[in-house]
């Protein structure tokens, strides 16, 4: 599997109801897509959750790298490009995955980000990175490693954010979510 997820920072005084419509639009428009998991389409928007900016933020996890480049180099990216011009698209490697279909169910996602320091080994640091990240309820959530960066993000999929205010992170609220039915 390989996650993506490209990071549009808007002005503050951007209207975001033009990035909702734009989703409510279009986010069907991958539903089912080719080897997609799911895409959620995330913002933040500036003074809501503690988030300082305004942002689009979509995050996908492919099954493959087939729906991946289907996606890019097949006209589908290009609606990015022509609407926010040139963006990096960052990759990462899912490590830990525990979603099922009830992502449905959530509201919002929130996202912590940690360094993985230089060390004499990797032999267990799975086992380790599971025992460390910190438990949000009975949440799902999704650990995905980026090797070029040396870090990992923890994504978890929340109702309610009211009781993170001692984690510090990113809270995304998901606009929409297109996903397959998790049976394979």
């Amino acid at each position: 599997m390989i996650a993506t997820q490209y990071k549009i920072t808007l002005p503050s005084d951007y209207d975001m109801n033009i990035i909702k419509e734009r989703v409510r639009n279009n986010g069907h428009k991958t539903d089912g897509f080719d080897d997609l998991k799911f895409k959620l389409y995330l913002v933040t928007e500036k003074g809501l959750n503690n988030n300082l900016q305004n942002s689009y933020c979509p995050l996908y996890l492919w099954k493959g790298s087939d729906g991946l480049n289907k996606f890019l180099f097949n006209g589908f990216y290009d609606n990015i490009l022509n609407s926010f011009g040139w963006q990096r698209v960052n990759m990462g490697i899912p490590l830990i995955d525990t979603t099922t279909s009830k992502i449905n169910e959530h509201n919002y996602l929130f996202q912590i980000t940690t360094k993985i320091p230089p060390q004499e080994s990797l032999n267990n640091l799975k086992d380790k990175i599971e025992k460390d990240i910190p438990t949000i309820g009975n949440s799902e959530y999704l650990v995905i490693y980026n090797p070029d960066k040396w870090e990992y993000d923890v994504f978890y999929f929340l109702s309610d954010v009211s009781n993170l205010k001692e984690i510090c992170g990113v809270i995304y609220t998901i606009l929409h979510i297109s996903q397959d039915d998790f049976s394979n």
